[in-house]
């Protein structure tokens, strides 16, 4: 069964990607598009409902991203937000001019009624990004809410289906963001809420046995969250037909690359192949300081392993991927990328170009339309540990980027140990549920301390633990100073050859939650 379809176009908007989550998380699918998708493709995509995201622009100026009057006259329900909200006005004969005093932040509102306010107080706070306001809407539309710098804060024309907040719902800051929302989905656009996570899994299923029929698929498994339920799907679809390769760098956390053998040989019905090859890596990285040398070289013999190994197993099948949508969406493909542009915003580690002399019969990405979150909800369905399931984003190459300076042998054990004492506090203190990201980096430093009646010159360890809702912005998290404590003392005690423990309580901006 095809899912209703609600299209997000995106004008340039920072909370593109932020928007089409929230409609799924209200049980609708829905897709991101480039504004300048034409008339007749939006056509045949039937949409229920189409959505304008926000973006930098000023719609009065000729060079700013702009839509044909065309798409109003559909018969589609449409909910411009920020931006989008002034181009629907401007489009159909309004006014829209620069503001006297802009308004940015948490912003109290006040609405008059209309269908996207039900079950919303009269006043609400919500979170506001603009230096242009609507001076004159067109005929037929009113205003519907306002805030004291704002006279349009909110609008709707009723016969047109169209609806318009100059503010932001689908951040939290928006009290109730997703009431607003979920009122235009569902009271505005009738979707039936048809978006259910135990559907995707069953017709996914059933798509790639089609699909794969008595074929083999060969699969790179990283132990990452979207390579891992990638290998769940396949497997409950195809069982042994699928083979997953785990190149094991040695740059893995403490006893990860052991963790992700016995959970995938155990639980699921497949062929697995670890490809042990530290000493390889240690080899090319010998002698290397510079972070980014660094990456490009764990990179390129990632690769260069995996691909060796993938011509032996042979090629007579498909290759399977576990790309997921942001990175379709950030690697400029399906016509989606803001301000009309497809350019390549970076090549993401899950998009790889294979080799000319080696040729599947095609490429499978099964989880190419979700979103992260929902990558992890059928992951909990599939019934992948809880461990690999909510694993913390890692770095593509591993403890390479947290290991500052030239990478050893000595140095990754030295930083494996500290880091699992450091998570092992955590889990154990309860608090671990409140924050994103947590781990230990070794810096190039080494401080003088005593143990014992001895003095000693060894490695210092920094922690790190950060709050986000997007890693667009992060606070340090404010553990309290008992565990703290705890962990300084275990990883002093425990882990050979470090005499000091500093916490990092860099917020980002300025810093970045991973050191280099």
């Amino acid at each position: 069964m095809k899912n209703q379809l609600c299209i997000v176009l995106d004008f340039g908007g920072q909370y593109n990607q932020l928007i089409a989550r929230r409609v799924r998380e209200c049980g609708v699918y829905c897709e991101i598009r480039n504004y300048r998708t034409p008339i007749e493709e939006i056509k045949k995509l039937n949409p229920s409902g189409i959505i304008f995201t926000g973006g930098p622009n000023s719609v009065y100026d000729e060079s700013s991203p702009h839509i044909s009057g065309e798409i109003f006259e559909l018969g589609i329900p449409v909910l411009g937000i920020c931006y989008g909200c002034q181009l629907i006005a401007y489009t159909l004969g309004g006014e829209v001019k620069s503001c006297e005093k802009s308004e940015y932040g948490k912003i109290s509102v006040t609405h008059s009624g209309g269908v996207l306010f039900k079950d919303v107080p009269q006043e609400s706070t919500v979170w506001m990004s603009h230096t242009d306001y609507i001076s004159r809407l067109p005929e037929g539309f009113e205003i519907t809410a306002k805030s004291a710098d704002c006279p349009c804060a909110s609008y709707q024309n009723t016969d047109k289906k169209l609806y318009a907040v100059q503010f932001h719902p689908e951040v939290t800051h928006t009290e109730f963001g997703k009431n607003i929302l979920r009122n235009f989905l569902y009271d505005v656009c009738n979707f039936k809420g048809d978006w259910v996570m135990d559907d995707f899994i069953e017709n996914t299923v059933k798509k790639l046995r089609e699909q794969i029929g008595d074929k083999k698929v060969i699969l790179g498994l990283s132990g990452g969250v979207d390579s891992s339920v990638c290998a769940g799907l396949l497997s409950r679809a195809v069982r042994k037909q699928l083979t997953c390769v785990f190149v094991d760098q040695g740059l893995m956390r403490k006893d990860e690359g052991d963790f992700v053998e016995q959970t995938f040989t155990k639980l699921f019905d497949m062929n697995f192949i670890r490809v042990n090859c530290k000493d390889k890596f240690l080899k090319a990285l010998k002698g290397v300081t510079d972070p980014e040398q660094k990456r490009k070289i764990i990179g390129t013999e990632f690769y260069s392993v995996f691909w060796e190994k993938i011509r032996q197993q042979g090629t007579d099948g498909f290759f399977a991927q576990g790309t997921i949508y942001p990175d379709r969406i950030e690697s400029g493909r399906g016509n989606i990328a803001g301000h009309g542009s497809t350019a390549v915003i970076k090549t993401h580690h899950n998009m790889v170009k294979m080799p000319d002399d080696i040729k599947f019969e095609g490429t499978i990405e099964p989880l190419g339309d979700l979103f992260k979150d929902e990558v992890r909800a059928v992951g909990e369905k599939l019934g992948i540990p809880r461990e690999l399931v909510w694993r913390q984003p890692f770095p593509g190459p591993g403890l390479g980027v947290r290991i500052i300076g030239e990478i050893t042998e000595e140095k990754i054990k030295i930083l494996q140990n500290a880091d699992a004492v450091f998570r092992d506090e955590i889990e154990k203190s309860g608090v671990a549920d409140s924050l994103k990201q947590y781990f230990a980096v070794l810096p190039d430093v080494r401080t003088v301390g005593v143990m014992g009646d001895h003095r000693t010159y060894d490695h210092l360890i920094a922690i790190r633990a950060v709050t986000t809702d997007d890693f667009m912005t992060a606070d340090w998290a404010k553990i309290p100073y008992d565990i703290l404590a705890r962990v300084s003392n275990r990883i002093c005690n425990e882990v050979e050859h470090v005499n000091r423990v500093v916490y990092d309580i860099t917020s980002k901006p300025p810093g970045t939650v991973e050191w280099e």
